[in-house]
């Protein structure tokens, strides 16, 4: 994954690596809407050891700024954790996390990228619309966990 963002950000922004999980667990409790299920070190390693690419840090002077999980299972582009630190947002850290998102999925064949947002959570519905999103009013979101 290549930075241009460094420069335009004093960001630098890089695919995580197994090094890295314990600090983005913790970073998502503090920047992060809510919690998953998938939200534990098992979940987060799996994801990086199937896809080394797919979770994406963004970092200011070796400090976690903002993070992106960009999936792409070879048919469709989901994004899921974009979480900016509280101190770093509107300074385009998340801006330059779905662009290096987008570039990947289009490198990989991408036609379109869809993210999971809350209902509740105003502040990111700002972002995902500011970034060219918009929500899809005759889909929901039907899930069933698998595990207990």
């Amino acid at each position: 994954m290549n930075n241009l963002y460094a420069d335009k950000h004093d960001l630098v922004v890089r695919a995580a690596t197994p090094a890295d999980l314990d600090s983005v667990l913790a970073f998502w409790k503090v920047a992060a809407e809510g919690t998953s299920i998938s939200d534990d070190r098992d979940g987060v390693e799996r994801l990086v050891a199937r896809d080394p690419q797919a979770l994406i840090l963004a970092e200011s002077d070796g400090v976690l700024a903002g993070t992106v999980i960009a999936g792409f299972d070879g048919w469709r582009c989901h994004l899921y954790r974009l979480a900016v630190h509280p101190d770093r947002r509107r300074r385009g850290v998340g801006s330059a996390l779905l662009a290096a998102a987008e570039e990947r999925f289009v490198r990989l064949g991408g036609r379109r990228g869809d993210a999971m947002v809350l209902d509740r959570n105003e502040l990111a519905q700002h972002a995902w619309r500011a970034a060219g999103y918009g929500p899809e009013p005759q889909w929901s979101r039907w899930v069933k966990p698998l595990t207990d």
